[in-house]
């Protein structure tokens, strides 16, 4: 089968993918509302409590990044989601009782997202090599497209939906009701025909913690795109420290947060749909993409208006989603099977670990200098690193040819 949905043709990978966009969508409202309770309910408006709560968040994959992979290769992914999947939906249930209880503090906030941070560190990697279990190589980077799109597609929807939630009803139930979007993913794991998965056994050789490290080492094109990552990621992945004190600077409300999140989602959405519909993904597209974003996050922070603010945000969703797949494609489907869970731990740490330190500093340029230097930060390094990464890419072409010529 061919096509932008040629994954969705796969029964397993079918109930997956839609598992996976209703806990998304849980996800993204709660992520939202908890954003939205330390900016205004818990400080005064104080941008640098949103980093470090985001921070606390990103920070576990990071820590636990040689655990995390070496679990992922070394046990069934699938029953790895079923017990981190629980325990997310415990957290979040956890965390609503408590400010619908009236009695959440900061503390408690900041304990909660360091909690999920560090079970979604085990969840994350799980998440992204089951994909390789559930189809075939061939139609592999369409699944994980297909799997950004369901994930983007989700933060369309979330936020708009979490902020209409937390003016109507308060946070408190926006993070209960996240939680049992949990059950639609569990539901979806129980219901996949393990005889149709693909073969899974534990790695006979490359199966120490220091395996994955070495293998990237050696892949030259995997440290570009794992560079790319961590500024794309520490910039673009703070969206909520720029959306919610660019809201407040425009004067909208929770609401109006909820928007721009969503819009900058349709953008995301365009751009994983993009890459899904291509028949071959490379690490120039990753490095043209990267670029683009650079060069829309720069444009987003002069905007005078919120919806010229708003239509800028789109490319920026756009391009950040573009790097995002283009790069976890080309990961996913040339690493090597045996290391491929620590691979993508490493990646994914080097994704989120990015978000925690850019987030303190995003969150710090924003309280002293305004949310549009902070923005302009983050475009200007991306930018440089993309043009870097071409120049790079050009010089591995020249080289490439010169030795076929040699041949």
């Amino acid at each position: 089968m061919t096509g932008m949905f040629r994954s969705l043709s796969v029964f397993n990978y079918r109930v997956w993918f839609f598992g996976a966009l209703v806990s998304n969508v849980g996800t993204w409202m709660q992520t939202t509302a908890q954003n939205w309770v330390v900016l205004v309910d818990l400080t005064d408006r104080d941008a640098a409590a949103v980093g470090l709560s985001i921070a606390l968040q990103y920070a576990p994959p990071v820590l636990l990044v040689p655990l995390t992979g070496w679990v992922t290769d070394r046990f069934s992914r699938r029953r790895l989601l079923l017990i981190t999947q629980s325990l997310m939906m415990l957290v979040g249930f956890a965390t609503g009782i408590l400010i619908l209880t009236g009695v959440a503090q900061l503390w408690q906030i900041y304990v909660s997202a360091a909690l999920l941070g560090t079970i979604a560190a085990f969840d994350a990697p799980a998440r992204q090599s089951f994909v390789s279990d559930v189809v075939t190589r061939d139609i592999a980077a369409n699944a994980v497209a297909l799997n950004s799109a369901s994930f983007n597609a989700a933060r369309l929807v979330g936020p708009a939906v979490a902020g209409l939630l937390v003016v109507v009803v308060g946070s408190g139930w926006v993070f209960i009701i996240n939680a049992f979007t949990f059950l639609a993913m569990i539901a979806a794991l129980a219901a996949i025909r393990p005889h149709e998965l693909n073969p899974w056994s534990r790695p006979a050789q490359r199966n120490r913690l220091a395996d994955g490290f070495r293998y990237v080492r050696a892949r030259p094109d995997f440290m570009v795109l794992f560079v790319l990552a961590f500024l794309v990621g520490g910039f673009a992945m703070n969206f909520p420290i720029y959306a919610s004190t660019m809201s407040l600077e425009f004067a909208r409300d929770a609401d109006g947060f909820g928007v721009l999140a969503s819009i900058l989602a349709v953008g995301s959405l365009t751009g994983s749909l993009m890459v899904a519909r291509s028949e071959r993904v490379s690490i120039g597209m990753a490095i043209l993409a990267a670029g683009m974003y650079g060069v829309a996050a720069l444009v987003s922070s002069v905007m005078p208006a919120y919806w010229w603010y708003a239509v800028a945000l789109m490319f920026c969703g756009f391009a950040a989603a573009m790097t995002f797949t283009s790069t976890n494609a080309v990961i996913q489907t040339t690493s090597a099977p045996d290391v491929r869970g620590r691979v993508l731990a490493l990646y994914l740490a080097v994704l989120m670990g990015g978000t925690p330190l850019a987030a303190l500093l995003v969150g710090a340029v924003a309280s002293a200098w305004g949310p549009r230097w902070a923005i302009a930060l983050g475009g200007v390094l991306t930018l440089t690193a993309a043009v870097a990464a071409f120049v790079w890419r050009v010089r591995e072409r020249r080289r490439e040819r010169s030795a076929d010529a040699a041949a």
